[in-house]
């Protein structure tokens, strides 16, 4: 597979995408696309009071040879919903954050020990209510002038993982499997195999929106 954008052209990719994201966005009909469903009659049957809880995650954009990419983060294994799931890094919302761009940023320096005053903020993608955890999440695009060492934080990360914009623009990246969530609900699920790894849920779905707008700007 071909890299689709070279090196050499990547500051008027980040221009070109500066620009687009202050453009109406894809939106919700094209994070549904990757939106995973049950097998079968019996959904999971999700109860909440009160408001969603608001959070925030970012992608953020480093030059890595001839490619940009993105830190992705492994949640480590627990009784919780996201136990095990690729995600990006962020979080809720604190009352000392001033928005929520300060959440996505403050949120990946803790999870993941990348420089949050180094990172330029592009713009944002549509905000996703994820009903399996009642939170709407907003996803801040951003970018960081070199490639960061980690410094993962054990109890909210096992590992962190590179994706690429090839990944998500790839078609031989999307793929669809059933999954058995909690040991008991059989849902099919689109996913991105990214380093071998299933990036499904609200993840794909922000990533899917955030593919339509590289694909637009790239071609």
């Amino acid at each position: 597979y071909i890299c689709s954008m070279p090196i050499q052209n990547s500051i008027d990719f980040f221009e070109k995408l500066k620009m687009r994201l202050r453009q109406p966005l894809p939106g919700l009909k094209v994070q549904k696309e990757m939106s995973a469903y049950p097998r079968g009659r019996t959904g999971i049957n999700f109860k909440y009071n009160g408001e969603p809880k608001e959070s925030s995650v970012l992608i953020v954009l480093f030059e890595n040879e001839d490619e940009i990419c993105f830190p992705m983060i492994q949640r480590p294994m627990y009784t919780g919903i996201h136990s095990g799931q690729i995600g990006l890094p962020g979080g809720k919302v604190e009352e000392h954050d001033k928005d929520r761009i300060e959440t996505a940023l403050r949120e990946t320096e803790e999870e993941i020990g990348v420089n949050a005053g180094d990172i330029k903020v592009f713009g944002k993608l549509t905000e996703l209510y994820v009903q399996a955890s009642h939170y709407n999440v907003m996803p801040v695009v951003g970018y960081l002038p070199y490639r960061p060492e980690y410094i993962p934080d054990p109890e909210e990360v096992s590992r962190v993982i590179e994706g690429s914009t090839d990944d998500l623009i790839s078609d031989k990246n999307r793929k669809i499997k059933e999954l058995l969530v909690q040991d008991k609900y059989k849902i099919v699920a689109p996913y991105f195999d990214i380093e071998n790894e299933i990036v499904w849920g609200a993840t794909a779905m922000i990533l899917n929106e955030f593919a339509v707008i590289l694909k637009e700007i790239i071609e």
